[in-house]
């Protein structure tokens, strides 16, 4: 639930003409040349990543995972995930996460930042073990002053050198210490690429992304935002149960709150909505941001919205059976024992994550029979791939769903078309009307749910806008067509 405030009126005329500085830049960028195959991340970057082994991204499963998303009823699908196994050639490693998008472009950039995030973590972390000081592709220094963004990125870079110390180091593995400083890398460096992208206006809209590596026993959490992680295992009694890995990092958490502040930012919620904490700048009510870190955004980035990840460590026992990140599409009318139970009770694994977004959407038609069904996306990944906890159905015939040519190509040739209108109402994750509250009240629903994964799922549409380059605080009120903010009013 949460993104910028209003609906119709943030997308610009259908004939608007494309930014000049946006075709500047397109122009360089086509001019640059790849550089040479000297480890994993250089293949990667140059191979196209619908041909990488073991790279999911469309509706499937696996041996270790499913995946699924559906399109809600407020427009385009601005959701995105990953399961990607191998991660880094490692044959023990898997990468995965979900991306909520928000705003005129949160689709396009909720699927950029699934296609490279992986790739700048694993870059840093590629760099982290073999002790270089640093790749030149991805050389972080700056000059002149800070920003909010900067400054936090500063701190946080700060603490994972200064977290090194006798106390963590004997509490945590190193593996944690490395992938710590390689996720918060990446995901500065992952901004930083957003500010200076050629074909995606980045200026007020962005994504959450909640990813994990897994190595073995150990699990590494990157997050950023309100998507959400949680762990399905079993208690003493040997019951199932819930356990929260993320912390949904909205302004109505106190340090959130007190950082956006401190940067001139303003949080309050609205009248209509008083349960919806929102960001918003400082002399004007816009844009009104549901989240306090984000990719993208950078209307806000000044004043105390940041990317900087929330970063945590999880050891597998033997009592664990899975992991479920999953956007708010989900959490916000179910709660996590609600998921847990859903996703064990799949009559097979293969179509857990499937099965969990068809009870949430039945579960807003039952809770909100008002209010626009919210984007969906799912990753199940499980820790046993030959346990039999959750189904009768073995996994040795479970084939990864086929991802056909056709289907990547029409997705990367409309995420680079932006010449096309479309009203994009996004009604309760923006605050155009009622804003759905979070719901954890239990639901009588049927979650023993038998469904066929293997159909081909077609790629939804992706469309976005092109407009005229504003400026400030300035271009945020012409963009969502708000007045302008009077503090005597």
């Amino acid at each position: 639930m949460g993104s910028c405030l209003s609906a119709e009126s943030r997308s610009p005329r259908p004939g608007s003409p494309s930014s000049p500085h946006l075709a500047n830049m397109k122009r360089r960028n086509s001019r640059k040349v790849l550089g040479s195959r000297n480890s994993s991340f250089d293949y990667w970057k140059e191979e196209p990543l619908h041909r990488i082994p073991g790279r999911l991204f469309l509706n499937g499963y696996n041996d270790v995972a499913s995946l699924f998303t559906q399109q809600g009823k407020k427009g385009t699908n601005q959701d995105a995930m990953i399961i990607w196994e191998n991660f880094g050639s490692r044959t023990d490693t898997v990468f995965c996460g979900v991306f909520d998008g928000h705003g005129p472009y949160g689709h396009m950039v909720a699927k950029r930042v699934r296609d490279h995030l992986p790739l700048k973590l694993n870059a840093h972390w590629e760099v982290s073990k073999s002790g270089e000081d640093a790749l030149r592709e991805i050389n972080l220094n700056t000059a002149g002053s800070m920003n909010s963004e900067q400054t936090s990125f500063l701190t946080a870079d700060e603490e994972s050198r200064a977290s090194v110390d006798l106390e963590e180091t004997e509490k945590y593995p190193e593996i944690f210490q490395t992938l710590k400083e390689s996720f918060l890398k990446a995901f500065k460096v992952m901004d930083r690429d957003l500010r200076t992208h050629a074909s995606i206006d980045c200026f007020c809209s962005g994504t959450t992304a909640v990813t994990l590596v897994k190595q073995g026993p150990h699990i590494v959490i990157g997050n950023v935002g309100d998507s959400r992680a949680v762990l399905g295992t079993r208690d003493k009694e040997n019951s199932l149960i819930a356990v929260q890995l993320t912390v949904d990092l909205k302004p109505n958490l106190p340090a959130e709150a007190e950082r956006i502040r401190k940067y001139k930012g303003r949080v309050f919620a609205l009248k209509d909505e008083p349960e919806v904490a929102r960001v918003w700048l400082p002399n004007s009510n816009a844009p009104g941001l549901a989240m306090a870190r984000a990719f993208g955004d950078f209307c806000l980035k000044d004043f105390g919205l940041i990317s900087v990840p929330e970063i945590s460590y999880w050891h597998v026992s033997e009592k664990d059976e899975f992991i479920v990140l999953a956007t708010d599409g989900i959490w916000d009318v179910l709660s996590n024992k609600e998921v847990v139970d859903i996703v064990a009770s799949c009559r097979a694994r293969t179509s857990a994550a499937r099965a969990l977004v068809e009870t949430a959407v039945r579960a807003w038609r039952y809770k909100y029979p008002t209010s626009k069904v919210d984007d969906c996306a799912v990753v199940c990944l499980f820790f046993d791939s030959t346990s039999n906890n959750l189904s009768t159905v073995s996994n040795a015939n479970a084939k990864v769903q086929p991802v056909s040519m056709d289907q990547v190509k029409n997705e990367n040739e409309k995420d680079n078309n932006i010449n096309v209108l479309t009203s994009v109402d996004r009604s309760g994750t923006v605050g155009s009307g009622k804003v759905v509250p979070g719901g954890n009240e239990d639901l009588d629903l049927d979650v023993d749910v038998d469904l066929d994964c293997s159909k081909e799922e077609e790629m939804n549409s992706e469309i976005g806008t092109d407009w005229s380059a504003l400026e400030g605080v300035s271009r945020v009120n012409t963009l969502f067509n708000l007045p302008r903010f009077d503090p005597g009013k």
